[in-house]
């Protein structure tokens, strides 16, 4: 049975569609498993990538991503009470007058859609933001209501009147997950915490004195910060994340090239041999344009993870590739534009980012978590 609730959006434009399904069984548009094909794995220390790849692709040439739109200036990010400064389509009401830590504010003024993948960073305002789902924002849009959660405790001065994403930040996935599932804003602080300490004590100086004074400096300025965002940036921490996704990404690029007819598409990513994350995007060409900081952020995670090393089984990443047999289903859809639903199943939960756009209408970005 399903259970159907409407509302509108902040602007009352776009009507929303939120539908419950329980029970066991495929759902009907589920991604289909045969489209996905597995190459060998690619390993460098504790972090390990099956690439994905299919026959079937589409053409995303017409969407921007936020990375692009940022650096254009066509696309905007501002904290709520930043608004009448921007120039818009429409009034907005009173409510949005103050900043607030879970909302802010984006025009998109290209004439292109906008995909916004829930986990991308941006920075500056009065804290840095995490996007906290996927979606679509029409071109030329009218001001657009986010929902985003603090990846930078404790500040609250403003440092730029707009956003940036000059870091080309996206959360490591247990920053991504505790976004887009628990939608809770103590728990992603609480996992930022764990991924800085993680960092901390990686980059943490040796006996060797030479490199006391180097990691030292280093490591004070990532104890000193609460931003996940300059904690990646950090020089000791990009040291550690570069020795691994250098080689990872040459391999990459040689499997890639031995194999010009297959299309890959995205990814199935293992940490210390237990498969935790997929992303997999509607063409090679968008797959590429997320691929440098997807890959940072996966060796993020490889450097923080608890646990024992161990080498990932293509056995097991191939079952988590295939298995999409969901026993809940909800999801949300802005009509004409996007939908977006959430899989869960036995072990997994899936997030499915559907354009509903008439020149693309297709799935554009599925990401799969291990539970």
């Amino acid at each position: 049975m399903k259970n159907l609730v409407l509302w509108g959006t902040f602007l009352a434009i776009p009507v929303f569609l939120v539908a419950a399904v329980s029970g066991p069984g495929s759902l009907d548009s589920a991604p289909f498993a045969s489209e996905y094909k597995l190459l060998a794995p690619i390993s460098h220390g504790d972090l390990t990538i099956f690439p994905v790849v299919t026959t079937k692709t589409h053409d995303t040439s017409s969407f921007l991503t936020l990375d692009e739109g940022i650096r254009s200036g066509e696309v905007v990010v501002t904290e709520v009470g930043s608004i009448p400064g921007m120039i818009r389509r429409r009034p907005l009401p009173q409510s949005y007058s103050r900043a607030e830590v879970n909302r802010l504010v984006l025009v998109n003024n290209s004439k292109r859609p906008l995909i916004l993948l829930a986990g991308e960073v941006v920075t500056g305002g009065k804290q840095d933001r995490v996007v906290g789902k996927d979606r679509i924002v029409p071109a030329e849009s009218d001001p657009v209501d986010l929902s985003v959660f603090c990846v930078e405790p404790g500040r609250w001065v403003a440092s730029s009147t707009k956003f940036d994403t000059h870091a080309s930040v996206m959360a490591q996935p247990s920053v991504r997950k505790k976004a887009m599932v628990d939608a809770d804003q103590q728990k992603v602080w609480d996992e930022v915490a764990t991924a800085r300490a993680g960092f901390a004590m990686r980059v943490a100086p040796s006996s060797n004195a030479n490199q006391q004074t180097v990691v030292g400096g280093a490591t004070r300025e990532l104890n000193s910060t609460t931003s996940y965002a300059k904690a990646i940036e950090n020089s000791a921490v990009k040291q550690q994340m570069d020795s691994i996704t250098a080689p990872m990404q040459k391999s990459y690029e040689s499997v890639i090239k031995q194999l010009r007819n297959q299309n890959a598409v995205g990814v199935v990513v293992a940490v210390k041999g237990r498969i935790v994350w997929a992303d997999i995007f509607a063409s090679n060409a968008l797959l590429s344009k997320y691929w440098p900081k997807l890959l940072e952020s996966y060796a993020a995670e490889s450097l923080t993870a608890p646990g024992v090393s161990a080498q990932a089984s293509t056995k097991d990443a191939q079952r988590f590739l295939d298995d999409w047999q969901a026993r809940h289903e909800t999801a949300d859809s802005e009509p004409g534009l996007y939908r977006q639903r959430e899989l869960v199943g036995d072990g997994f939960r899936a997030f499915e980012l559907t354009s509903l756009l008439a020149q693309a209408d297709f799935d554009v970005h599925l990401s799969k978590m291990a539970e």
